[in-house]
């Protein structure tokens, strides 16, 4: 298929090609012989109904530190494209949400993937509590005493913010921390939106596990072992990757919210498994790709365009 496709993403300057999946399915994409054109959220413009980019042809080699070639910007109408990938990184603020907004009004006449509308109405740790037995005992709330109680509760929790990623600002709190108020005081001084408290799972020192699911099936998955005396398994926060294979557990959480997934237009999806429970489902820009196919040799970014070429 001849096709042109609109990669939005943080800057491809930035990027670290050994383990981006951006990367990874434009790579895939260019080997099947897309047009592919990068631009970057800010570039976008509503103007007379039309929604509209500066976008630049774009070529890609795998050459750490020469991965790119960026053509001159052309203001482009973005229903000209066949496809556009949703691919900039969190945080979900305002400024993601008005990207969505933006691309609604081109979807689905150009397939944006994910779909823009349900990324913005499923932030990955709210989509999740729609499957409560699923996950563990949460709370979502900026209401301290609420947050006391549940501590008391449990003992033992973990304690983050609701639009976080990449492990940042998650922090363990035992029973006997006398660091939880001046927590929350920071919080609620950091973060205009509530906050989210999770029973604390024992298990997560045996890894975090990521697994990818492709228009609603699991096709891989990667373990991620929290460093030494660090509760945070992100890759960001110096967690170690390994092979990981699912358990019968793990497929049937996959079962009950695959369907969820295929009818809300999300073709690639990273859930996160902490021992028997989900703890996020990621839709905005999920990882995983290349360490996957590292460690099992699965090509989940040819599985993605195969969907996606379906869907068209």
């Amino acid at each position: 298929m001849a096709l042109k496709i609109g990669i939005q993403m943080d800057h491809v300057s930035t990027i670290n090609i050994e383990g981006d999946s951006t990367f990874a399915l434009s790579m895939e994409a260019q080997l099947r012989g897309y047009e592919l054109f990068h631009h970057t959220p800010g570039r976008l413009q509503l103007r007379g109904g039309v929604v509209s980019a500066e976008i630049e042809p774009m070529q890609l080699r795998e050459e750490t530190g020469n991965h790119f070639k960026l053509g001159d910007p052309v203001s482009t109408d973005l229903s000209a494209l066949d496809v556009i990938l949703l691919r900039q990184d969190p945080p979900f603020d305002m400024s993601y949400i008005t990207t969505t907004h933006l691309l609604e009004r081109i979807h689905p006449h150009t397939l944006v993937v994910n779909d823009p509308a349900s990324v913005r109405n499923s932030p990955e740790k709210i989509l999740v509590m729609d499957f409560p037995d699923l996950m563990p005992d949460t709370l979502i709330t900026r209401d301290f005493d609420a947050i006391n109680k549940f501590r008391e509760e449990f003992g033992d929790i973990i304690l983050k913010p609701l639009y976080g990623n990449g492990g940042a600002g998650v922090f363990r709190v035992t029973h006997s921390d006398q660091n939880l108020s001046a927590l929350l005081e920071m919080f609620d001084a950091a973060f205009k939106e509530p906050f989210i408290a999770q029973r604390y799972l024992a298990d997560v020192r045996k890894g975090d596990k990521r697994i990818i699911l492709v228009d609603g099936e699991p096709v891989g998955a990667i373990n991620r072992v929290p460093a030494e005396g660090d509760a945070r398994s992100n890759m960001h926060a110096g967690g170690r990757a390994e092979h990981a294979e699912l358990t019968n557990k793990e497929r049937d959480i996959c079962q009950r919210i695959g369907p969820v997934l295929r009818k809300n237009g999300f073709i690639f999806v990273g859930i996160d498994v902490i021992g028997d429970y989900i703890t996020e489902i990621n839709v905005t820009s999920p990882t995983g790709i290349r360490e996957i196919q590292n460690f099992s040799g699965t090509d989940i970014a040819s599985l993605v365009w195969d969907a996606i070429e379906k869907r068209l």
